[in-house]
């Protein structure tokens, strides 16, 4: 059964106004990394659909996941500059995209990691809120970066 784009992009919504508020991501991870999916829309050059990284914005949704192949994962959390700096620019530089808020079908919103991370920001700035960043100075300094980057 095919999801609601509007019920993804909702929960594609929350989750971002969600993880700016408590400054945490969610993921799944096993023995051999974290929880992955194949995207629906989008493929590698080779006519394979590109690997999703998953997250969640709460610990109860990430647990729903846990099932099937993943049945032998655990959730865990990631601070939010941890995810932006490390994370979303590793996926990005990995050729990998991130899903957020998938459901127990693993129906999600795909997004590329760093229009994720200017996603973020844009909620952060509306929140007065910014990161101790380690890799650069402030949230205004990472969205010149990315958006040179996309431009590029």
């Amino acid at each position: 059964m095919l999801q609601d784009h509007i019920t993804v992009k909702n929960r594609h919504i929350y989750f971002i106004k969600k993880v700016s508020t408590t400054e945490i991501v969610y993921a799944l991870r096993g023995e051999k990394g974290y929880a992955t999916s194949c995207s629906n829309d989008l493929q590698y050059g080779d006519g394979e659909p590109v690997e999703i990284v998953c997250f969640w914005s709460d610990n109860a949704t990430a647990k729903l996941c846990i099932q099937e192949e993943w049945n032998h994962y655990e959730v865990c959390s990631i601070p939010l500059e941890e995810f932006m700096e490390n994370w979303c620019i590793g996926m990005d530089n990995d050729g990998l995209i991130a899903g957020t808020n998938f459901d127990n079908n693993l129906f999600g919103y795909e997004v590329e990691p760093l229009e994720l991370c200017l996603d973020l920001i844009r909620e952060l700035k509306n929140l007065g809120k910014s990161l101790r960043l380690k890799k650069f100075a402030d949230i205004h300094e990472m969205e010149t970066q990315i958006r040179k980057i996309l431009e590029e």
